[in-house]
């Protein structure tokens, strides 16, 4: 173990010396991952088709009908028949009718007013080329969304500067990375465990090296987090299957294999799910630990590498000490509504947590947890030996 780190700090002097041109290497690395993430925008993953509700547009919503729509209660159903003004496209001023559908589901129904604006597929008819008939899918939010990210961007920038633009490079690029590689791989059939380790490992690795720079600190803490996130994928994996929990537990799974996707391992992309969704905590942490190790270094270069190595540790176990419970929380508030009705019903505490769907999310922050709380010894013996070199005192570097 010793031999193999004291190789890697041997090949991280050659590669990333300290006192060289850290900052236009950094420059370097940040630019190539920005083309990356634009070049990976226009991959062809396989699965783009034609939208299936025709042409789609922006448009106003100018007058509503309910006369079709019954309420039962809290919920409707029937349809809202609507005219719409088209505000974008081809056809961008023309006035057309359409409908609502309204199937008596909450969370999948909409309800629109006049003066909304909403996203529509129009068909075309191909005899004349004009619109044949509106389909109102939902409301247009795109704006919104576009506003959000903007702010968002731009509290980064102003916060952070330099760092804050390559954490917003790292977003981009973790977004086109799932969106491009991991879900198109996932629906081709290659082995979920495998694919998510290897885009994960990835992501690790530029994240970590766009904020924490091509430096022996970076090389730390991205070792240290995929130890982390192994040893989550592994005990994902285990308890996974001791659990007897299906991949069908997560929302629309099912949907899959009625969708063609049949050959599809629902399971083990839930496992994958796992790891995947506590990688972030895992990067966290390993920097956490491998930026105070290196400030204590930087102030005291003659530290021992026992001492540097406790100094980690410390603050590692401060570290973890909130990002577990983080977890828990972030976790558990989607299944908010879930709890609640077992409180109303009185479900008893046993039959709670035998439920497939609540053993799924204690297996979920269970295993997550341990990946956090692995995450900093690993950094903080590997930042020992990449930090420094002997463990006695050691001379003061450039």
């Amino acid at each position: 173990m010793e031999q193999t780190l004291t190789l890697l700090r041997r090949m991280s002097d050659r590669i990333m010396p300290i006192n060289d041109t850290r900052f236009s290497r950094d420059t370097v690395f940040t630019l190539v991952i920005g083309l990356l993430t634009v070049l990976l925008c226009f991959l062809h993953t396989g699965f783009e088709r034609p939208s299936a509700h025709g042409v789609m547009a922006k448009a106003e919503v100018l007058t509503v009908d309910n006369g079709g729509v019954r309420q039962i209660s809290f919920i409707s159903e029937g349809a809202q028949l609507i005219r719409i003004k088209v505000l974008s496209g081809q056809f961008a001023g023309t006035e057309v009718d359409g409908a609502n559908t309204l199937i008596g589901k909450l969370e999948l129904d909409k309800i629109f007013q006049p003066g909304d604006t909403a996203l529509v597929g129009l068909d075309i008819d191909p005899a004349t080329g004009k619109i044949a008939y509106a389909n109102i899918i939902d409301h247009y939010r795109l704006h919104l969304e576009g506003l959000l990210f903007a702010l968002f961007a731009l509290i980064l920038l102003l916060f952070a500067g330099m760092t804050g633009a390559k954490a917003l490079v790292s977003f981009l690029f973790s977004i086109v990375m799932v969106w491009k590689v991991l879900l198109p791989l996932f629906l081709k059939g290659y082995d979920p465990i495998l694919m998510s380790l290897s885009v994960v490992a990835v992501l690790a690795a530029a994240i970590i090296f766009l904020v924490g720079g091509l430096t022996r600190k970076g090389v730390a803490a991205f070792l240290g987090a995929f130890l982390g996130i192994a040893v989550t994928c592994v005990l994902a994996v285990v308890f996974g299957y001791a659990f007897h929990i299906h991949g069908a537990v997560r929302p629309f799974s099912e949907t899959l294999l009625y969708s063609g996707y049949d050959y599809l391992d629902l399971t083990k992309i839930f496992f994958a799910g796992i790891f995947i969704a506590s990688s972030g905590a895992v990067m966290d942490v390993a920097m956490d630990v491998a930026a105070s190790m290196e400030e204590v270094h930087r102030a005291d270069p003659r530290i021992s590498r026992t001492a540097l190595i406790a100094s980690g540790l410390k603050v590692g176990r401060a570290v973890i000490g909130t990002m577990t419970t983080t977890l828990l929380l972030a976790y558990s508030g989607g299944y908010t509504a879930l709890l609640m009705v077992f409180m109303a019903q009185g479900t008893p505490i046993v039959n709670i947590l035998n439920l497939t769907y609540v053993a799924a999310e204690i297996l979920h922050t269970l295993v997550g947890s341990f990946g956090v709380v692995l995450v900093a010894p690993a950094t903080a013996m590997v930042g020992g030996f990449l930090l420094r070199g002997g463990s006695g005192p050691g001379r003061q570097q450039p």
